[in-house]
């Protein structure tokens, strides 16, 4: 008798071990070591690259377009987000504002984009005013509208006003922010063993930072020179923005980490949500708008 349950033992299989398709199908999909599912981000990045470079290629408009669905979208994950945190962001103001700034920079510049964000603010500020909360509540709700609206449409509008200036500039802003990205990536992958902000983000080292700043250096020299500026404002593009697109990662990780969420949203398979892929573009762009409007003199 106990030699049939011994072998009884040792033909019942590991649990953890799929033998049939049934749990085959069930196993964790492989990802990398890097945490993506990277086949899945390789061809989200190449549709979304794709998507850009049409929607400039046509007609101005079309990116206009693309920027004010970005930005709704982005809107509605930090609305769901912030509603983790017991915060409501005044979203109907925000869509209509958010639209309101990108089109203003299109047609009027700068200066119309800032008046349309104030605009904006004050609506949503009467929006919490009489939506009957307490005064604690509301000063939350004001805070985080007052955040949202200025992280995602404001910053936002500085890849339009690149583009008032032609297509190359929008994309050696495009090129040169996920070029840190990806340098991070390979690098940190490669070579990653000391952890840059391990409270925050335990997958970034200073090796990938290392492997941004070789990229981005590259990337802004070749595009900076090929558009008729003096090689060393390349140089500066490349480190300002080694530097912001690091940090805008780092912002939306802490931010993420702080309500408890692993991704904004799961409208991109292997990235997350817009907002993952907006986080360090928002942030770089008024930086490379800036190194640009001091090299051409715009």
């Amino acid at each position: 008798m106990a030699e049939l349950k011994t072998t009884r033992k040792h033909l019942r299989r590991p649990p953890s071990v799929p033998v049939t398709l049934e749990d085959a199908a069930r196993a964790p999909k492989s990802t990398s070591k890097a945490g993506r599912n990277l086949p899945a981000a390789i061809g989200v990045a190449v549709v979304l690259s794709t998507v850009l470079v049409l929607s400039m290629v046509f007609t101005p408009v079309g990116f206009l377009v693309l920027a004010c669905i970005g930005s709704l979208i982005a809107l509605s994950e930090l609305k769901a987000a912030f509603e983790r945190a017991h915060a409501d962001i005044a979203y109907p103001v925000m869509a209509v504002g958010a639209i309101g700034i990108l089109v203003s920079a299109f047609k009027l510049g700068m200066e119309a984009a800032f008046v349309s964000y104030y605009a904006a603010l004050g609506a949503a500020i009467i929006w919490h005013l009489v939506s009957g909360y307490s005064s604690r509540q509301t000063l939350r709700n004001i805070a985080v509208s007052a955040f949202a609206l200025g992280y995602v449409p404001l910053l936002a509008s500085f890849a339009v006003l690149l583009l008032l200036r032609g297509i190359w500039p929008v994309l050696l802003f495009v090129l040169i922010t996920v070029g840190n990205d990806t340098g991070g990536y390979i690098a940190g992958v490669m070579f990653g063993k000391h952890p840059m902000a391990p409270s925050i983000s335990p997958k970034k080292s200073w090796e990938g930072f290392a492997g941004s700043i070789t990229a981005t250096l590259l990337i802004g020299t070749i595009g900076m020179y090929l558009m008729g500026a003096r090689p060393w404002w390349g140089i500066i593009l490349g480190l300002l923005c080694a530097v912001t697109a690091t940090a805008g990662d780092l912002a939306e990780s802490l931010l993420k980490r702080d309500l408890g969420l692993k991704d904004m949203g799961n409208i991109l398979p292997g990235h997350g949500g817009v907002m993952d892929r907006l986080d360090s573009l928002l942030v770089t762009a008024p930086a490379c708008f800036l190194i640009m409007h001091m090299a051409f003199g715009w």
